[in-house]
Formats: C-alpha cells, structure tokens, sequence
C-alpha cells in the first residue's frame, strides 16, 4: 500500500482531495496532517475518520522533528502539499505567519522528503531516488501577479505576487523548483484558478455571500466589484492534481482553470437572485490594498499532455455549491460561531 501524507487535509480544498482519493484509490492510505488553525476543520470529513486506510495526526509542518516521525511511522512514498495559509486580507494584517507556513513549512517537507527518499542521502551528489515516490506542491495562479482585459497566465511567465499571500505562495514554488534542480527531487507544482464548492471557509467570497444572504445581512463587495476571476469547481481541482499525481512529468509545472470568467459582482448577482434575496443587500467597500484586477488560466498544457478537463460548467457548480451551503447551515453555524475551535481545543491541545 502506498502512503501519501496530504498537508493541511483539514481545510478546504484538502479535505476534498482526501475524500475524492479515497473514493477513487482503495490502494492508497492517506495520512492527513493539519494544524487545525481557524481554517482546518476535521468535520469536513466526517464519515471517513475511521476509514482502514486513513489517519488524521495533528501537527504543525514547521515542527521538523514530528514531520521526520511521521515519515518514519508511515514509510511516507508521497506529499502533496496543501497546508498553507490562504486568505489574502489576513495576510495583510499578518505577513509573518504566512511566510514561516508558507515557506518554512514547505522546506521542512522538502528536507524531510530528501532524507528518506534519496537512495543514497549522504552523498550530496547524489540525485537517485527511490522509485515512486513524489512531492506534489499545491499553489495558486496569484503567484503570477496581475493580467489586464486580456491575456492568460501560462506556466512560464515570470512571478510576480502582489501580497504577502502570493508572494508567500511563490516563495515556496521557487524553493521546491530548487529541490528539483539542485537535488533532483521528483516533484510537480500545480497552480489553480479560484476554487469554489462544499466546505470552503466562509470568510471566502462565495460562502460569505451564501451566508449572509441566507441570513439577510449585507453583502460587501470591494471596490466596484469588477475584478475578474476564474472560477474552479473543488471536484474538478482533486481531479486535476489525482491527474498530476499518476501523470505528471518530473519537474514539470500544471495550471488548473475552470474556463469560467466572473467578475465578483456578476457571482454577488447571482447568488441573491439563486436565494431570492435583493440587491440591496449589496453594499460596496473599500478596495483592499494590493488588489489584483484579473486573473484568467491558460490550461491547455494539463489538458493537452495529461488528458485532463473540468467537468462542471459554472452554473452547474454553483446551483450544487448553494444547495450544498443551505442543506448544511449548522456546519456554517459552528464555524461562525467558533465551536469547532473551541472542540479542538478540548480535544487535541
């Protein structure tokens, strides 16, 4: 059985990814490792925590010594790595703890990997490695800075991250683009569009606006609205990066989009007029500093070379995302609240 230690398992996206492996892979056990900061929630998976061939262990993947116990434990053959810190406006407020996560933690992983993945971890010029084994880094297309009206963001064109997020985010891509050079590591970076569907964090643009609507409470819009992005069901992401995974070239980097252009107040508009709310419930805010107008991806190289392609057309997505989000208000509720925190607090602290 191969064993894929997955970081940050409890946040949105991972716990997707775990659910997805564990539906789609019989033959993998999955090691989830999360710290379970205000954005790691262990309900988005409940019904598998006690699955065979899978293993929750709490941990911080700056800690060197417990990442190097948990490869030793479980004969880890794969990382993909997920855990980061994500939400651009808390970057703001605190750039330092998304620099250590976000890139100490990744070099942590990548050291760890080396040690026990390297047929011969001694010999500095050594670039053999056991066969089978890879690290996969889970980033973002905000490492690619900003577009204008047109154009999209390809695999090659140079970084330039315009917060402390994305600039964070880039970092690691570049520090695990040097393991590879430098060590040989087997590695791949994937960088997605904006993801969108079931237990995303509802401090996010599409949670927030569900909530609030649902709740008859405004709804704030930055700026005029107008920033572009595209949009990325979940489901279609934990494909991608499954596709990654089995099919990725060594070293190579993989855009992931969804082929779905939005500005925020088109995706605003439309959830009021899903839930049959107003539109005057919209209230436009300050811009935040730094904010990128438009990011669009250019997918064609996945597509292409590894065979894969969204399944969801966006309105698909959204009618699922919302019935999701109003068929599950005491999830929202419990966050909102902070009872989840304060559960984990009682129970893994």
């Amino acid at each position: 059985m191969k064993n894929i230690l997955v970081t940050g398992g409890a946040g949105f996206i991972g716990s997707n990814f775990i659910r997805h492996m564990l539906e789609k892979h019989q033959e993998y056990k999955i090691i989830n490792v999360d710290v379970l900061t205000y954005a790691g929630n262990l309900e988005n998976l409940k019904g598998i925590a006690n699955e065979q061939n899978y293993k929750f262990i709490k941990a911080d993947i700056r800690d060197r010594k417990k990442i190097d116990d948990i490869f030793t434990t479980y004969n880890i053959t794969t990382v993909v790595n997920f855990a980061a810190e994500s939400h651009v406006d808390r970057s703001i407020e605190e750039p330092e703890v998304f620099l250590t996560t976000n890139i100490i933690g990744t070099q942590v992983l990548l050291d760890t990997a080396k040690k026990y993945w390297k047929v011969n971890p001694d010999d500095k010029y050594c670039k053999q490695y056991k066969p089978g084994v890879k690290f996969l880094q889970i980033s973002t297309d905000e490492v690619y800075g900003a577009l204008g009206s047109t154009g999209m963001f390809v695999e090659a064109m140079p970084l330039l991250p315009n917060s402390p997020y994305s600039a964070s985010k880039a970092s690691a891509d570049l520090i695990v683009r040097a393991y590879h050079e430098t060590y040989g590591m087997p590695v791949n970076i994937t960088r997605c569009s904006n993801n969108y569907g079931p237990y995303q964090f509802p401090e996010k643009l599409i949670p927030l606006m569900i909530n609030n609507c649902i709740n008859n409470k405004d709804l704030p819009v930055y700026g005029d609205g107008m920033q572009v992005r595209d949009w990325l069901h979940v489901s279609d992401h934990c494909s991608a990066i499954d596709t990654v995974l089995h099919k990725g070239a060594d070293g190579e980097i993989y855009n992931i989009g969804g082929n779905n252009e939005k500005t925020n107040i088109e995706i605003v508009k439309l959830i009021i007029k899903t839930l049959g709310k107003s539109e005057e419930l919209i209230k436009y805010v300050k811009d935040r500093p730094g904010h990128d107008r438009r990011y669009a991806i250019d997918n064609s190289k996945i597509t292409s070379q590894l065979g894969w392609a969204p399944a969801y057309t966006f309105e698909e997505g959204m009618k699922e995302t919302i019935e999701w989000y109003l068929n599950n208000t005491d999830w929202i509720y419990n966050i909102v609240s902070g009872d989840y925190q304060m559960y984990y607090m009682k129970m893994y602290d």
